[in-house]
């Protein structure tokens, strides 16, 4: 792993996104103190596209999903 001031950074900036891509990890420093971190895109996680229905049949919400909590419940939110 390299670590580079960012002024060197700055000034090499196109030969150090080139590494990246090739696979390298650079740490930009500021005054010798890391402050970011150049790593190549595939290091990081894919995102994941969720799939609208995915679960479809696989639930069951009851008819009384939205009644009104009884009360010993209701006490219990407000700590008495």
């Amino acid at each position: 792993m390299e670590t580079v001031n960012i002024h060197a950074a700055k000034t090499q900036l196109s030969r150090l996104v080139d590494a990246a891509a090739a696979g390298q990890e650079i740490v930009i420093a500021r005054a010798g103190k890391p402050v970011a971190k150049l790593v190549p895109l595939s290091n990081l996680a894919p995102k994941l596209r969720r799939v609208l229905g995915a679960m479809a049949g696989r639930l069951r919400v009851p008819t009384d999903f939205d009644a009104p909590l009884p009360e010993d419940v209701l006490d219990s939110f407000s700590g008495r």
